[in-house]
């Protein structure tokens, strides 16, 4: 959020017209009477301002004019600077630049946040998806209808084009844990990934594409996984006529809030010390909170489907756990990191 360029230079030429009329002043008394400086600054001041204070020293009849002119400048001058200001205020640049301070000071104490690059379709529906598990969520718009939207809703943001190195860096990317870029051009979501990925080398970076030849090159650039919402939409369109009761099953096993079951990913590191390094059926989940675990993912980042009861949980592992409201609920008190 910058000021307008005809209204900052109007306020700079108002400061600047101030500062001369106060020179100018202090020049005059300083010559015309002989005061000292601090008397001629004060004479200036009161003289400027009007507000009818004793004169320092009795004037002679040049200082008097002298005294006249500066008057009479002073009420245009004071006149040009009120008029900028409240147009200034009117316009609410002064308020947009506070917001803009206030939002700059917050994005620099996160750390572990989320960028969203573009809120259009799929902006909207993954900044939704984060703010319901309560991520800390950065969203890059360049858009105007965008951005009230994203005041409307209280939605953290920085007004400017992402492919700019200076725009990724004002939403907090060397502290970021991760970005979705969601550009409807495949070249820009190209770019935004390759500066973030020079900038951030443990980013996870997430991209949406639109054509198939674009997945390769933006692997190369950095992305660790690539979406293309078309091929998913049509896919998933095929297979609610192929396998329509399997498709719905998943579904329902979304993790919207809207839904009764949830699944949720529990990160080894994460857990106490006390239950690292234990076997899956040391942790009892399904006793302790009825949440069944229905995957593993080694630190190989290879997946075990309905993992066998025996096998020990190493660092940097995750599980997958699946359970309703209530059970993860249980899930989240047995393990106060999570």
């Amino acid at each position: 959020m910058k000021i307008s360029l005809s209204l900052k230079s109007k306020l700079y030429r108002a400061i600047a017209l101030l500062f001369l009329l106060l020179a100018v002043g202090v020049y005059g008394f300083y010559n015309l009477e002989k005061m000292s400086l601090i008397d001629a600054l004060y004479m200036t001041v009161i003289t400027i301002t009007t507000v009818g204070f004793g004169e320092v020293v009795p004037l002679s009849q040049e200082a008097r004019l002298f005294t006249v002119f500066l008057i009479l400048v002073s009420v245009v001058v004071l006149g040009y600077a009120i008029t900028v200001l409240t147009e200034y205020i009117i316009e609410g640049e002064l308020f947009k630049n506070l917001k803009y301070k206030r939002v700059q000071k917050k994005i620099l104490q996160l750390k572990g946040h989320t960028i969203v690059c573009g809120y259009g379709r799929n902006g909207k529906q993954a900044v939704s998806k984060l703010l319901q598990y309560d991520k800390e969520v950065v969203v890059i718009e360049n858009d105007e209808k965008m951005i009230e939207e994203l005041d409307e809703a209280d939605i953290t943001y920085i007004k400017g084009d992402a492919v700019k190195d200076e725009v990724l860096q004002q939403a907090g990317l060397k502290n970021a844990a991760n970005l979705i870029t969601t550009l409807p051009s495949d070249a820009d979501n190209l770019f935004v990934v390759l500066s973030a990925r020079q900038q951030n080398k443990n980013l996870n970076i997430v991209s949406r594409a639109s054509d198939d030849t674009t997945d390769n090159k933006l692997r190369i650039a950095g992305a660790n996984n690539i979406i293309m919402p078309d091929k998913i939409g049509g896919d998933h369109m095929a297979s609610l006529i192929v396998t329509p009761d399997i498709i719905e099953f998943v579904d329902k096993l979304s993790i919207n809030s809207d839904n009764t079951t949830y699944i949720k990913e529990i990160l080894i590191d994460d857990l106490p010390p006390e239950f690292t390094s234990k076997s899956i059926r040391d942790l009892d989940l399904r006793r302790k909170t009825g949440c069944l675990i229905i995957g593993y993912k080694t630190p190989d980042n290879e997946y075990i489907i309905n993992p066998d009861a025996n096998i020990t949980m190493k660092p940097h592992a995750k599980l997958i756990v699946l359970g309703n409201a209530q059970q993860v609920k249980k899930l989240n008190e047995m393990f106060k990191t999570l």
